[in-house]
């Protein structure tokens, strides 16, 4: 069993429905991530589902409560919610960089890994902005400083390169389409484990004594359709990874 801690895939609209003259606003919160919480649960994971809007107050701060989990995830969370506590933002108070903290986590042994998103890696206009971080620094591949997304809704497959690699353990050659992804580089020390139209899709890092994970599509709708999800080796890649980034 791995212990895992999966933060952001989940985001609140504020909606105004208009009906004749009446103006209805409602909010409502989304969790984008069911079928990945219920993949990893189903291999007997452990697994801590932070909802984005609670990252920038509850995200840890510091290694030792770190240490509650082998495997930190980050998903469709930006940069800012890991650097904007409120102690920060709304107190102007100092706080300690939990960018900083999550690099020294993995360097002395933890696993971290990004998967993609509109809010993941540089993302949707450059917001989530982790170019230059030090996220950026050990992960298996450098981020751009633009947006760096590629939309592909005709759909682009998937491809494992490195076969004899834990992370591609009894999976397909060739994955369901995916409708988007980020486009990054490969780090030099890093292994390329399988590409989506000869960029990098997952690849994986060894960082001091941890571990690194970059996905970079989707684990959720839009980029990951329902088929990729159904798809039987949707478990088996992920699990692979927390098991990988774990040690095992």
């Amino acid at each position: 069993m791995v212990r895992v801690l999966l933060a952001g895939e989940s985001w609140v609209s504020a909606v105004t429905d208009h009906k004749g003259f009446d103006p209805f606003p409602h909010t409502q919160v989304h969790i984008g991530c069911e079928e990945f919480l219920k993949a990893l649960r189903e291999g007997g994971h452990e697994v801590v589902h932070m909802k984005s809007h609670d990252v920038a107050a509850d995200f840890p701060s510091s290694e030792e409560e770190l240490s509650a989990f082998d495997v930190v995830i980050l998903s469709d969370v930006g940069s800012n919610s890991l650097l904007l506590p409120p102690l920060v933002f709304e107190e102007g108070k100092s706080s300690p960089n939990r960018l900083k903290v999550l690099k020294q986590w993995v360097e002395n042994g933890g696993g971290l890994m990004m998967a993609g998103g509109y809010l993941s890696f540089q993302g949707f206009q450059a917001k989530a902005n982790y170019a230059g971080t030090p996220i950026d620094e050990i992960l298996p591949v450098e981020i751009s400083r633009w947006d760096d997304r590629v939309e592909t809704p005709e759909g682009a497959i998937g491809e494992v390169r490195l076969t004899n690699h834990y992370l591609a353990k009894n999976l397909d050659q060739a994955w369901p389409a995916l409708l988007g992804y980020q486009k990054l580089t490969l780090r030099t020390d890093a292994e390329l484990i399988a590409e989506i139209n000869g960029d990098p899709l997952l690849s994986a890092r060894k960082v001091g004594q941890g571990r690194s994970v970059a996905f970079a599509s989707d684990i959720s709708p839009h980029w990951a359709p329902q088929e990729f999800m159904d798809w039987a080796g949707y478990q088996t890649l992920f699990d692979n990874c927390v098991r990988w980034l774990a040690g095992e």
